[in-house]
């Protein structure tokens, strides 16, 4: 009876030994599936924020330049300006020299 009891406990405890490898394989393969899963979602995110990021700095970029151009159209208006003013003076000059 005694050998049959450690044949049972020895049996037992290759069962639990091997239950518990099983199970703890399975544990360690959902862990690294929910792993991927969490890397997978993480980067995606970090592709949208990049992808936000670089619109937004193309946006930046096209109203640089916008402005730029805009700049460059009130500097010519300017100088036309300043050149207008110059030969207004000018006649200005003249009249005042021809009154007085």
């Amino acid at each position: 009876m005694s050998t049959s009891l450690s044949i049972i406990g020895a049996c037992i405890s290759t069962f639990a030994a091997i239950s518990g490898i099983f199970i703890g394989w399975a544990g360690r393969s959902r862990a690294l599936r929910q792993d991927t899963v969490a890397e997978a979602s993480q980067d995606a995110l970090l592709r949208a924020d990049m992808e936000y990021i670089k619109r937004g700095v193309d946006d930046v970029r096209l109203e640089q330049r916008a402005q730029g151009q805009r700049f460059d159209a009130l500097a010519e208006r300017v100088t036309r300006v300043e050149e207008s003013a110059k030969q207004a003076l000018q006649r200005l000059d003249r009249l005042d020299g021809q009154g007085g």
